[in-house]
């Protein structure tokens, strides 16, 4: 029987000791030879023949391991690597639905627990000639697909496909794996250690054996013949079987690599412990990775064609911890492509990247990416870090940008994909006018962080200190920021560093499967609480703390960034409450050693910026949220349903209850809640408006210019109440496309044109005149709140600040609603929407009709 055994692959060349030859072997018959051992794929065949059936066995503990605790039925997926594929990634004809769960596809559990199927190829894949073929490529999943059995280093599983009457060859020694290039099972042989390599031909011929090119030795006439070999040199050789019949000659390849222990160094002072060390008077470039627990790591890239030299192995220092490896000898005038390999198995990318290339998701970039290097295609596999030695400085404009006062924040948030058509940074830049109309005075980006695939909202992030190339370059970026900031307006960077997904390199330091090990020292095994998605971070971890840090720092000084807002802020915790969603109310709970996390994050981010904005999406208890705000942070508050309940017409019940604008209703001193109704995560609320608004007799919210009047009345509440606030990308004119449309997270279509709209210009423009008084006036900061009734249809609040009093009031109803005037409402009043003085007497009714709403103030506000 032919076995395959599953790990990394790599090409390189070394230098070796010796190989010796034992006596031949006599001619073998097939059927009476095998490997000896079972992997992870086994076949009933020692050569599996295109038009013959042909028994599979899978072990699923081998690998990685993706389906060892899996439930429920097992299905393969399959697909061919002809002579017109691109790569070993390009699978043609595909035989099987990853949708659909076909009895034809399914594997049987065996006694010995691995799993089976029997095909023939020829009738799987009808009409394709096995002499097109050049390897069977397939992979294992559960029956939802989320769990995928394949190699260790998550390549595909690749089977060899013969040919009667061909010549054919096959390693009976060293065990094998399936990835596209054979490699040894054994991950690393030590220098002088003795490898037995056993080769079988199904033809008698001259049968040899190289090493890197290198030929070793030459047999006779023979089929079967085994080699001794030791090398004196790390890195990963490359060895071939060939065997000449008749004037031609047939070849098969296999990989194993060498290890040695590391060089023991210091790292050099002035080098960091992560990243790249660019030392321009010296020349010298100088690569850093922690990596505790691993055995060697190699600098590969294009300046040594991606081969594992041993110029190029990293020293380990002292602490064990960290590897580095200083150049010497690269241009200067040049772009290059690194990454570090891993023990011999994993090939990654730097952690600390500033700019990485991606093998698939590039190609969709067009000529936005044309002034990159290309990927080196043939030389390696996974995400490339970029190295830009002939990288230009931005020439910053702004040098010290004097940031509004956080309690006079109108923030805009905005999603670089869905703001413009172009999608990218200089499209914002060149809004920039419109933004200023507006009036908003801060920009809170949406992630732009390298994410897995191109079109995404960025909450999938593979390497945190990279800007994503989708969107633009790193200049790109930095010259939105700085017009921004000529324009008055602050720039928060929304991060996501509750988790990373699995292109990350931190997570695939560790891989256990489709999970990281307990060996890893910035993840969690499993996530502590609900609504986790990808590897959730381990805060506690000095390691992961340190990372954060790093990620923030290089935000704060390389692009001017003015604060942060952090997703999922309440993940970062290791009290483990499950992931259950029914768990939410005791992840929400008071978390002592979650409020420390936040505590030494936000001082830190104070040393490196006094005036930094910390915003946290937190939702936790009110007695944390009260301790975070004491020190300075700025917590999201989600008034989402409130409001939309409000401007729908349905007020029973307190639905639309508006208390918590207020720091009173939070047990606050000061009001620091960033207050929105609209946010990325909402439903629009004027799509709900219009599906699901209020009917009474021949009022409707329904109608568009009623329901965006409405709106004018949310916002004004909105706006004038104390306090940072927020504004999703074109609420302002009543967008009303679902955030469901094309999927959640998908593409929603542009619609500028509704300006020309008298009633969502009207509302526009009712935005802009809040903004502006918003900014203008002190007591829309930290005002006093006097009185309030906001959880009946008709609502309003008083407040004051020095000699300053402001009254809103809004009917939320959809019927007229008399209102009585109480002696500290009575007198003389300044309305800010109709410029004109109102005189109210004591106990007098005034009637509000539904959606009409007035914004007073004893002085008139200036504006």
């Amino acid at each position: 029987m032919r076995h395959y055994f599953i790990c990394i692959f790599f090409s390189i060349s070394v230098i070796f000791f010796s190989c010796k030859k034992s006596n031949p072997a006599t001619i073998a018959i097939e059927s009476e030879v095998s490997p000896s051992d079972i992997g992870l794929v086994t076949t009933n065949k020692l050569f599996n023949y295109w038009d013959e059936s042909i028994t599979f066995m899978f072990d699923v503990n081998k690998g990685n391991r993706a389906l060892v605790s899996a439930d429920g039925p097992l299905f393969l997926h399959i697909g061919l690597i002809t002579a017109i594929s691109k790569d070993e990634n390009d699978w043609k004809e595909v035989a099987t639905d990853w949708t659909q769960n076909d009895d034809a596809f399914k594997l049987s559990l065996q006694s010995d627990g691995r799993y089976s199927i029997t095909l023939k190829p020829s009738e799987v894949f009808k009409g394709i000639a096995g002499t097109d073929v050049i390897k069977i490529a397939l992979v294992v999943r559960n029956g939802s697909g989320t769990k995928i059995q394949r190699n260790k280093d998550g390549s595909d599983i690749y089977v060899d496909v013969a040919t009667k009457g061909e010549v054919h060859l096959s390693f009976l020694k060293p065990s094998t794996q399936p990835t596209y290039i054979l490699t040894s099972e054994k991950e690393a042989y030590l220098l002088n250690e003795e490898l037995v390599i056993e080769v079988f031909s199904t033809v008698a011929g001259k049968l040899s054996l190289r090493i890197d090119e290198v030929e070793q030795e030459t047999v006779s006439n023979s089929s079967q013949h085994t080699f001794k070999c030791k090398f004196g040199t790390v890195g990963v050789h490359l060895i071939t079987a060939r065997v000449e019949v008749n004037g031609k000659i047939y070849e098969k390849k296999l990989r194993i690599f060498v290890n040695d222990k590391p060089e023991i160094a210091a790292l050099p002072i002035g080098v960091n412990k992560n990243g790249v060390t660019v030392d321009k008077e010296k020349k010298t470039v100088s690569f850093a990775l922690s990596a505790p627990g691993k055995s060697t790591i190699f600098l590969l890239g294009s300046f040594n064609n991606f081969q594992a030299e041993s110029k190029y192995v990293l020293k380990q220092a002292p602490d064990g911890i960290t590897w580095w490896l200083t150049v010497a000898d690269l241009d200067f005038s040049k772009k290059y492509t690194y990454q570090f390999l891993i023990d011999g198995q994993l090939r990654i990318g730097d952690p600390y990247s500033k700019l990485v290339l991606d093998p698939i998701y590039d190609s969709n970039l067009g000529s936005s990416v044309a002034e990159l290097p290309a990927y080196p295609i043939q030389q390696t596999t996974g995400q490339v870090s970029v190295l830009e030695l002939n990288g230009t400085d931005y020439p910053w404009k702004v040098q010290n940008f004097n940031k509004p006062n956080a309690y006079d924040l109108v923030i805009y948030e905005l999603l670089t994909r869905d703001f413009s058509k172009q999608h990218n940074f200089n499209a914002i830049r060149d809004s920039i006018p419109y933004l200023k109309r507006l009036g908003i005075n801060a920009v809170e980006l949406m992630p732009v962080q390298e994410s897995e695939a191109n079109s995404t909202w960025g909450y999938n992030p593979s390497y945190h200190l990279a800007v994503d190339k989708y969107y633009g370059r790193p200049n790109d970026l930095k010259s939105l920021i700085d017009n921004l900031h000529q324009a008055g307006i602050a720039v928060i960077l929304d991060v996501v560093l509750n988790h990373a997904f699995g292109q990350s390199p931190l997570a695939q330091l560790y891989f256990e499967g489709q999970t990281t090990s307990s060996n890893n020292v910035w993840f969690n095994m499993m996530p502590r609480h609900p609504f986790n998605v990808g590897y959730d971070f381990n805060h506690e971890s000095p390691y992961t703390q340190t990372f954060v840090k790093d990620v923030l720092k290089y935000w704060i000084t390389e692009f001017k960034i003015d604060g942060f807002r952090f997703d999922l802020s309440k993940g970062f915790t290791q009290k483990n409450t499950g992931t259950a969603e029914t768990n939410v109310g005791s992840w929400s709970a008071y978390d002592a050693s979650r409020v420390a996390i936040w505590k030494n994050y936000h001082d830190y981010l104070k040393i490196l910026d006094p005036s930094c904005y910390v915003i946290l999406e937190h939702f936790g208890s009110d007695q944390e949220e009260q301790e975070l705000a004491a020190e300075g942070m700025l917590l999201w508050n989600n008034l989402n349903g409130n409001f939309n309940e409000a401007t729908m017409g349905y007020n029973s019940g307190s639905k639309s209850d508006l208390s918590r604008l207020f720091a009173e209703s939070h047990g606050f001193k000061t009001a620091n809640m960033v207050s929105y109704m609209e946010s990325h995560d909402e439903e629009r609320v004027q799509f709900k408006n219009a599906q699901y608004g209020y009917t009474d007799g021949s009022y409707s919210v329904k109608n568009i210019a009623t329901a965006l009047d409405r709106i004018q009345a949310a916002a004004t509440f909105l706006l004038t109440s104390p306090g940072p606030k927020m504004i999703w990308q074109f609420g302002e004119f009543g967008y009303d496309i679902s955030i469901e449309e094309n999927g959640r997270t998908g593409e929603k279509p542009l619609k500028w044109d509704y300006l020309s709209n008298i009633s969502r210009k009207r509302l526009f423009e009712h935005y802009a005149k809040l903004i502006r008084l918003k900014k203008l006036n002190s007591i829309f900061r930290k005002a006093t709140l006097l009185s309030s009734s906001l959880q009946d249809g008709l609502k309003y609040y008083t407040m004051s600040d020095g000699n300053q009093t402001v009254f809103v009031i809004g009917n939320f109803d959809t019927v007229t609603r008399a209102f009585h005037i109480t002696s500290d409402l009575a007198g003389s009043w300044y309305d800010n929407m109709t410029r004109s003085n109102l005189n109210w007497d004591q106990n007098s009714e005034i009637t509000i009709k539904p959606g009409e709403y007035y914004l007073l103030s004893k002085t008139k506000l200036i504006n």
